[in-house]
């Protein structure tokens, strides 16, 4: 496999950053994950993080080097973070559970697999145009496509990021999966919150990312939505690729895992607390019990314990 690959997270106008991004890397496999939590009290960004790390955890014990079947991982790990996130909820006594969004893509023989819970997006972009995106579990989404609403009405409305379904409800995710997608050289997936696609539409990400450097457009994308945001806006958080066999950018930002050993994964996913960029107000004691918390949950939902 030959890649560039990108993420990034921004606070924008909110106090705390409940985003979390990880990507992953075997020799024949690539995972991305975004998740955009919701709840108070640094509760959204636990389930966030479950999320992230329950994915990234299976995949390196998952990726030897290939995954033997993409969509059973992609759903039985979405219903592992799902179980997780309750769990930590009835260990706490909490009244109200937190909850994430999350959308994963797996990469495997130079084709695509996603899946998605809530309104956190994907876009395949192929020559400067969005050929492929995700449809977000909201409910305005089902008015555009029962003919009540149109796109440029439901681009403003009030409600558009109410959703019903996401991992941690007391009610069962609803999961959608993705056709098996081979992607041609170039082509790019881009994992996003709708932080980001709030403000700034795939079909002007998709021009903007055409024929240019990755690891220099990218940044500026972000911090022309976080400005767009403005002093009320949500975080914004994005993993993106570019599948490039045969392809190499004029910067050395390119990923080749040829040499890579059978059992060798690489993942890029920070602790909980642990990322300067994530502003927080929590104490080094309470950080670290947190991360013992998020491990204990998840590892309770791991293959072979369930």
């Amino acid at each position: 496999m030959k890649f560039t690959i990108y993420q990034d997270s921004r606070q924008g106008g909110r106090a705390n950053n409940e985003d979390r991004t990880t990507y992953c890397y075997s020799r024949d496999a690539l995972l991305m994950v975004v998740a955009d939590g919701m709840g108070g009290h640094h509760y959204g960004e636990i389930a966030a993080q479950i999320a992230v790390q329950t994915f990234a955890d299976a995949f390196q014990e998952a990726a030897q080097p290939r995954l033997a079947d993409p969509f059973g991982f992609l759903q039985q790990n979405m219903n592992r973070a799902h179980l997780a996130i309750l769990d930590y909820v009835e260990r706490h006594q909490m009244s109200e559970s937190p909850r994430t969004t999350c959308v994963a893509c797996l990469v495997q023989d130079s084709i695509a697999y996603w899946a998605h819970v809530g309104d956190s997006r994907l876009y395949l972009m192929r020559n400067g145009r969005v050929m492929v995106q995700t449809k977000d579990h909201s409910r305005i989404r089902l008015l555009v496509e029962e003919g009540l609403i149109t796109e440029q009405q439901a681009s403003s409305h009030p409600d558009r990021n109410k959703i019903y379904s996401c991992l941690g409800s007391p009610s069962s995710p609803e999961i959608d999966l993705s056709r098996k997608t081979p992607l041609e050289r170039d082509d790019i997936l881009l994992l996003c919150t709708d932080g980001l696609w709030g403000v700034v539409s795939g079909d002007l990400i998709a021009g903007r990312l055409k024929d240019t450097n990755l690891l220099a457009a990218l940044p500026k994308l972000m911090t022309h939505a976080e400005k767009l945001g403005g002093p009320r806006g949500d975080n914004l958080s994005l993993v993106v690729v570019r599948w490039e066999d045969g392809y190499v950018e004029p910067e050395s930002s390119l990923i080749s895992t040829h040499t890579m050993g059978l059992s060798e994964v690489t993942t890029r996913l920070d602790e909980f607390g642990r990322n300067p960029n994530y502003k927080s107000d929590l104490s080094e004691d309470e950080i670290e019990a947190a991360i013992e918390e998020i491990r204990t949950a998840i590892d309770k939902f791991k293959p072979g314990k369930i």
